[in-house]
């Protein structure tokens, strides 16, 4: 033990009693101090029954309130710690006994529990002497002496690691303190200060108010929240048929009934557990021996192979099933989705864009507001379905959106006022990919207003490189955005020329202000050479705000290539389209051969191009492509199909180039439509979807609809084709339902219906993941976007589906060729009809003599005949014979 001197254990409250009638008390005794500390040379202990029956120191039995000593073996506390290690109630204390110099130890029991527990345990040899031989004391010199309190000696500050806890809850500055000078021009020194009324109408509580608004470049996230919870049981209200009048508010607290030991022994000697356990232990064995043998989780149809799985008729793999939602209460809280994009190259990545739920009146009056929390477009990913992973701001509210096919991180929209615009995102693709954490770092030339910039756990927020012209785009709202394939591009007069970049540079957007336009990435001939020299070759990698320069050419600057207008075929005026759809065309220029789109973005997708320094060709050092089909079909506002031709004709009295005049026009849809989608399988069969109906159209047969849905009850707002069962595609409606269609099933009908959402339902968009899993995400008009698992049976086709679809659409065309055919006929007809209906109505009509004459004649010619024709036969009456003779 320790070499200090023992200290005195005398109680203060010990030192304020009188030593009159006080015998002499030993100093660690438990009479000695009542308090609750205690002195140094014993250690209170908690020893269990086993304990006290193995040592000879039961509790009112071997040791009392009277005798509570007992003097332990140094060797047998020794063997009990070495037998029972941590179990044993001498371990706290074990090194304490080993170095403990005499051979037994003073055990001493603490029955009003003064030191808290109910032993204790003497450490020193002095304490045990005196508390077992406590010195005399004659009362004189008891009477005499008063007992004297002795400060305790301070102990030594031992570290646990709360000075680290202490360090981290200290509030400390993490940045500089703000510095503000406010100063006034010396003539207005001393001068007197004029006071005057203020109209409390003018303000609101007379003050004039400054009203707070988000600033985007700042976001200040709560990384931790104290909080009480508290568990309670269920509750449970239950009544029965009679009526207690006298209430009282009652508690009841519950606690385990178990067995005493003697229930225990009883029950472990019976005879009847035992024959229990003989009865069981076989059958327990032979099932423990069958679990390691066969595994009892494997699913038989798997293991029957891959065709077992379309014998499976459960509830998962018939229907769409919910995999995941995303929803944000900050940016996607009253707002709608218009349009969604998965990310070409990573999966688990969609974007949606966001725009407000209002009107455009209350977009006038709330303009303030609108400027203050600009639009954006959320990308989001599967593994963090609680925060969006990306942010991109956009000037107005965007209704469309494209990923460039040769570089994903490249994005157009067309916003609300007109204007398109282009994002750049290689700086964040790590962050969507889940590689590094979301983190901002500060340029090289931020400004003083990025401050605090570098915040952990705080979504990215990309500002747009590039914007158009205001007076050189759009009128109107831009509804739809395509890029032109990397194949082929255009030139202003609308010739599809060879694309010797192979990269995706056109895009085309159409709007209802009557136009579609084409837009082109690069530098263009025309711009300024100072201009041009300083984008080449002072490129800078970022500019203020953390926005990249890729197309700093083209902002504020940018202007369509190519407009095409809409004009209608036998009236005056023009189509307003919202939709289109082009004829996809890949073909190697060397080899003149198709090849498929995803080996072209695999050679691509190494090799990002610096779109500053590609410039737009001239048309004749290009080859032009006769093979590129330049007609595409067009939905308008007032659910029209158009079909007609980008290419500009020449005028031939004034020789201007103007817009064609479309080829075919079809008034099938009642209300605008929403969807203009080709199928990924066939590319000439289209399928348009808006106001009540839908349809489905064949390049080249130009005579009606192949097929065309009945009038449905509710109002068709999106649709797409499946993309790996040729015969099926999905419809969404307003009031919040998915009909899956499959033609080689039924036609009259949809195979499937399910309710998605309580509201309308703004866009479809399907995605392969895996081989063996599919999604559909649908957007809704409360901003709530909703991935659905597509089962088996819908994303599985068989192998001759494709087959079947062909004849099928075949089957309809030569129907409907019939049916043309048939009608032209029955014109015919009808014409002729009304022209011999026509003639009779012209001829005079004859007289009531003038019938009865005829009638006449014609009898007498009957008779006549039968007369000649019976007297050839000889069978006329004698009489008549007679007659004649």
């Amino acid at each position: 033990m320790s070499s200090k001197t023992p200290k005195s254990t005398v109680s203060s409250a010990g030192s304020k009693r009188k030593g009159k009638d006080k015998k002499s008390v030993t100093p660690v005794h438990s009479e000695s101090v009542p308090g609750p500390g205690h002195p140094d040379d014993i250690f209170p202990l908690v020893l269990t029954s086993a304990t006290q029956e193995l040592f000879g120191c039961r509790a009112d039995e071997d040791v009392t309130g009277e005798s509570p000593y007992k003097l332990l073996r140094k060797d047998d506390i020794v063997q009990d710690m070495k037998r029972r290690a941590a179990v044993s109630d001498f371990s706290t204390v074990k090194q304490i006994v080993l170095d403990y110099p005499e051979e037994e130890i003073l055990l001493v029991f603490d029955r009003d529990f003064t030191y808290g527990q109910g032993f204790y345990l003497v450490l020193t040899p002095e304490a045990k002497e005196k508390i077992l031989n406590p010195p005399l004391r004659s009362e004189t010199e008891t009477s005499g002496e008063c007992e004297v309190y002795k400060t305790p000696e301070p102990k030594l500050w031992i570290s646990l690691g709360s000075e680290q806890d202490i360090e981290e809850e200290s509030v400390k500055e993490s940045r500089e303190k703000l510095k503000y000078k406010l100063s006034r021009v010396r003539r207005k020194f001393g001068t007197l200060v004029c006071f005057s009324d203020w109209n409390t109408a003018d303000a609101k509580d007379g003050d004039v108010e400054c009203a707070s608004y988000s600033d985007s470049r700042f976001s200040i996230k709560q990384m931790e929240r104290d909080c009480g919870i508290q568990a309670i049981p269920k509750l449970q209200s239950s009544s029965a048929q009679t009526q207690w009048k006298n209430q009282k508010n009652m508690c009841t607290q519950y606690e385990p009934r178990g067995f005493s030991e003697e229930e225990k022994e009883s029950l472990v000697q019976s005879g009847s557990l035992k024959n229990f356990i003989n009865s069981v232990t076989p059958r327990v064995l032979q099932s423990l021996q069958q679990n390691e043998i066969m595994d009892v989780f494997l699913d038989n149809w798997t293991a029957l192979g891959i065709g077992a799985e379309e014998f499976d008729t459960g509830e998962r793999a018939n229907n769409l099933m919910v995999y995941q939602a995303f929803t944000d209460m900050q940016y996607s809280k009253d707002k709608t989705i218009s349009s969604i994009n998965w990310h070409p190259t990573i999966s688990g990545v969609i974007a949606v864009a966001m725009t407000e739920n209002v009107s455009l009146e209350q977009r006038f009056n709330q303009s303030t507001k609108f400027l203050l929390n600009p639009p954006l477009i959320l990308f989001w990913c599967f593994h963090d379905a609680c925060t969006p992973q990306l942010l991109l701001e956009c000037p107005d509210d965007v209704f469309a959106f494209e990923f460039c096919p040769t570089d994903p991180n490249i994005i157009i929209g067309g916003c609300m006022n007109g204007q398109v615009v282009l994002w750049d995102i290689s700086t964040h693709v790590k962050y969507l990919q889940g590689s590094m954490p979301r983190v901002r770092k500060e340029t090289s030339n931020s400004d003083a207003f990025d401050f605090e910039e570098n915040r952990e756990n705080e979504t990215p927020l990309v500002r747009y490189c590039a914007v158009s012209a205001v007076d050189s785009g759009h009128k109107a709202q831009i509804t739809d955005v395509q890029w032109l394939p990397q194949t082929f591009e255009v030139t202003k007069t609308g010739t599809p020329v060879e694309n010797k970049n192979k990269t995706c540079v056109q895009a085309i957007t159409c709007s209802p202000d009557c136009s579609v336009m084409f837009w082109d990435i690069r530098v263009s001939v025309n711009q300024p050479a100072t201009k041009l020299k300083q984008n080449v070759d002072q490129k800078q990698p970022v500019k203020s705000y953390g926005v990249p320069d890729t197309f700093s050419h083209l902002d504020r600057s940018w202007k369509p290539l190519l407009k095409v207008s809409l004009p209608m075929i036998d009236v005056n005026g023009e189509y307003s389209p919202l939709k289109f759809s082009l004829q996809d065309y890949i073909c190697d220029s060397h080899t003149g051969s198709n090849t498929d789109a995803a080996h072209l973005h695999e050679d691509r997708a190494e090799v990002t191009p610096d779109y500053s320094k590609l410039q737009v060709p001239s048309a004749k050092t290009l080859k032009s492509l006769d093979d590129v089909n330049t007609k595409f079909f067009v939905g308008t506002e007032d659910g029209e199909i158009v079909y007609t031709d980008w290419r500009l004709e020449k005028d031939n009295d004034s020789g201007r180039l103007h817009s064609a005049k479309p080829l075919h026009c079809f008034n099938v849809h009642d209300w605008w439509v929403n969807t203009v989608q080709r199928s990924p399988f066939f590319k000439d069969v289209i399928l348009t979807v808006g106001g009540w109906n839908f349809a489905i159209w064949k390049e080249g047969v130009m005579d009606g609809t192949i097929f065309q849905s009945p009038p449905s009850t509710q109002v068709c707002t999106a649709g797409c084709w499946s993309p790996s069962r040729p015969a099926v595609f999905f419809i969404g409606k307003a009031n919040g339902n998915i009909e899956v269609w499959d033609l080689l099933e039924k036609t009259h009908d949809p195979s499937q219906i399910h309710n998605i959402t309580s509201t309308k339902i703004t866009c479809i968009k399907p995605w392969i993941f895996s081989s063996k899993q599919h999604f559909l995400a649908v957007s809704d008009d409360k901003g709530m976007l909703h991935i659905l698992e597509i089962p088996r049976m819908l994303y599985r086709p068989s192998s001759d589906e494709k087959l079947r679809v062909r004849i099928y659409l075949e089957t309809e065309v030569d129907r409907l060729v019939y049916f043309t055919k048939r009608r032209d006929v029955w014109a015919e007809e009808k014409k002729d009809t009304e022209a011999m209906e026509l003639k009779k109505k012209s001829e005079p009509m004859k007289s009531l003599d003038y019938f009865n004459e005829e009638e006449q004649k014609e009898y007498q010619e009957y008779q006549e005949l039968e007369t000649s024709i019976l007297k050839s036969m000889g069978l006329l009456p004698a009489t008549d014979n007679m007659k004649e003779f």
